[in-house]
Order: structure tokens, then sequence, then C-alpha cells
């Protein structure tokens, strides 16, 4: 898929565990900047998963684009860059801000370099509870199961727990 044809539904991961208000604050200021309307799950704090290192701040963002995957891909690292994060910075290690597309669309293919629907779904509790909070009706594009169902019969043993952070200020 290189061009979408129209609006297309669009979940993305923001996480952050280097001064993570401030960076989960700018990562949504850039993206209602270019996005506009948002839908932002309520924030989760997690222990790092992989690695030793501090908590990260998570949540899901929805928006519609009509952007390619590639072009919101490219857009979604610049913000990253933009926000102190290591253009070869990548996999599990601490991060100012992580940005990275869940799904687009029903898509269920590789493309572009994405993997879609991203597997880190239904392997996080992280990334499923906020996704299944703001999105819990619609369905996986592979499995056609709800998020809300994936999320009640997750049954991994990481964890979480709501924290407030306010946005916009």
């Amino acid at each position: 898929m290189s061009e979408a044809q129209g609006p297309v539904r669009v979940y993305l991961g923001v996480g952050s565990n280097i001064d993570r208000e401030r960076h989960i604050r700018a990562g949504l200021d850039a993206l209602a900047a270019t996005f506009g309307q948002l839908d932002i799950s309520p924030v989760y704090e997690s222990e790092a998963v992989g690695f030793s290192g501090d908590p990260f701040f998570n949540l899901v963002v929805g928006l519609q684009t009509q952007w390619p995957v590639a072009r919101l891909s490219r857009f979604l690292k610049g913000v990253e860059v933009a926000n102190g994060r290591k253009p070869e910075s990548s996999g599990l290690n601490a991060k100012t801000l992580d940005l990275d597309i869940l799904t687009y669309g029903q898509l269920a293919a590789p493309c572009d370099g994405v993997e879609l629907p991203r597997g880190e779904i239904l392997a996080n509790a992280f990334v499923l509870r906020p996704l299944a909070d703001i999105a819990g009706h619609e369905r996986h594009p592979v499995t056609g199961i709800s998020y809300r169902d994936h999320w009640q019969a997750w049954s991994g043993t990481q964890r979480l727990w709501p924290v407030a952070l306010c946005w916009p200020l």
C-alpha cells in the first residue's frame, strides 16, 4: 500500500522512560499539530521490559491520516529524533520518545518496513491495555478478536498502573 485512498484510522504506541512527561507531551504536541484531533488513552507506567532501566510511561493515540505508511513512519522517526532520540537507537533500551505504528486501518502485512499490525499489541500489556481503553470494540486485523476481548483474556505477568499526565498544559 503506497498511498492511502482516503482517511485511514491509525493507532500509535507512545512511550518514554527519560524525562517522561516532557517527552510524552512534546510527542502529543507534534502529533496534534500535524494530524489535528487525537484520541488519547490513559497513560500507564510500567517496568522496563527486556532490559534494566527506569519505568516507562506508555499510552496509545488514535488519529486519522491520508498519509501512506512510509511517510507516517518517517514523520514519527523525525519527531523521535527532535526529542533527543538517537537515530540508531532501537530495540530494548532507554528512550526519550518512542512512537510506533500499531495499526494502519485493517492492513495485515509488512508495509514499507513496518510490521502491521505490530506484534507488541498482543505481547505487551503496556500496548494492549491502552489500546483496549480507546479502541476496545475494534478488531485486531489478524485475529478478528476485539482488543477488549484480547485484554480480558491476557494472562501475562507484566505489571502496569495508571498515572496522571495532563495534556495539553
